[in-house]
């Protein structure tokens, strides 16, 4: 059994139970959740192995890779541009950063980025990690693509260009990198060990990703290779530009964990992925992320239905996964983002809730991940 530690308050001790199932049953490696109810932690859970192959055990501090958790800090960081007047979410990208204008993009408003209707999918530029990591490379390539399909037509998962669009909008506007952005507006106010663009110093801290097991027989691997394949879109999107992004072992480098990569490669702790909710959902000592206004817009739907990428239905406000993508006992209105291999985090302002779950062992599945759903379903269970 795994070393289960932390506190959960009385009357949620369904999630404490939900937390140790999910060692038990759903082959749970290391992993922790923290649950804010209106503003103060009421579960902060940890257990497991950090790091299978030396043994390292999970700590109160130990952050891990969440890829698409990371899109919920980014949007955050725009909306409060938003509300400090120095963004526009109807006015186009362009205005911003004009190179994004080439070939079709002039009139593409930030709204159909945070909504993934940009039609900016996939990048066909032959990029190097390099260009990643520099960063000037790589929004270069961004803003030469031509759109993928017609803007704002249908929507499509921006799985990478989501962060790498948003961010350099931020850059544009505020002069700082999105981590840097991050790291002075949203993360050192609230206290959170959570980054895009990792100091290498809390390297020796993470917990190193376990990529998804293969799939388990040759028909299903086939047919896994078939959709994913490199003049797909799903694999164009996924695991490009440059089949730099395959879920693999390649995660655990430090080149991808200094890059900063806006929708994909935030570090943080559970407690920093629900305590930053909690300050979307309200007040967490003395400080709100974002105006309840700003937050009720957010979680309006603006993308539903089949996805022209995921090829499944997905919905989405503004920069925000909307429900049932967070879970199905999740209520419309909480706005947050699952990551590849099951973490998520969530605000549910009408409940008070902010949601961290985070783990090192990856599943990749269509239908959700049973770990965080049963995480989700106890909380819900256990609200008064």
């Amino acid at each position: 059994m795994a070393d289960i530690q932390g506190t959960v308050a009385p009357g949620f001790e369904r999630v404490a139970d939900a937390f140790a199932a999910n060692f038990a049953e759903h082959g749970e490696v290391g992993a922790a959740c923290c649950i804010y109810l209106d503003g103060r932690p009421v579960v902060d859970l940890w257990g497991g192995l950090a790091d299978a192959a030396t043994g390292r055990h999970w700590e109160a501090d130990t952050p891990v890779l969440v890829f698409s958790t990371t899109k919920g800090p980014t949007a955050i960081c725009v909306h409060r541009l938003v509300e400090q007047g120095l963004l526009d979410l109807d006015a186009p990208v362009a205005r911003y950063w004009p190179e994004f204008a080439a070939n079709g993009k002039a009139d593409i408003p930030l709204r159909w980025v945070l909504s993934h209707r940009a039609g900016v999918a996939a990048v066909d530029a032959p990029v190097t990690l390099d260009d990643v990591v520099g960063w000037d490379g790589i929004v270069a390539a961004v803003a030469a693509q031509t759109p993928n399909w017609e803007p704002g037509t249908t929507h499509g998962y921006h799985a990478r260009t989501f962060g790498w669009i948003l961010g350099e909008v931020v850059r544009r506007v505020t002069g700082l990198s999105p981590g840097r952005f991050l790291a002075e507006d949203v993360a050192r106010p609230l206290g959170l060990d959570l980054w895009i663009g990792l100091p290498e110093t809390v390297e020796p801290r993470l917990a190193p990703i376990i990529p998804p097991d293969p799939p388990p027989d040759a028909e299903s691997r086939a047919l896994f290779d078939r959709f994913m394949g490199p003049d797909t879109m799903l694999g164009r999107v996924m695991t490009g530009p440059g089949n730099l992004f395959a879920y693999d072992e390649r995660w655990n480098s430090r080149p991808l964990h200094q890059a900063e990569m806006p929708s994909s490669n935030g570090v943080g702790t559970a407690r920093a992925v629900a305590r930053l909710y909690a300050a979307v959902a309200g007040e967490v000592d003395g400080v709100r992320l974002l105006r309840p206004e700003t937050v009720a817009a957010a979680g309006r739907v603006q993308s539903d239905g089949p996805d022209a990428v995921l090829m499944l239905p997905t919905r989405f406000g503004l920069g925000f996964a909307l429900a049932p993508m967070l879970g199905e006992r999740c209520p419309s209105g909480a706005v947050g983002h699952p990551g590849a291999g099951g973490s998520l985090g969530f605000a549910d302002p009408a409940a008070g809730v902010g949601f961290g779950y985070v783990m090192n062992r990856m599943k990749l599945g269509v239908t959700g991940d049973e770990r965080s759903a049963g995480l989700v379903a106890a909380l819900y269970d256990s609200l008064p």
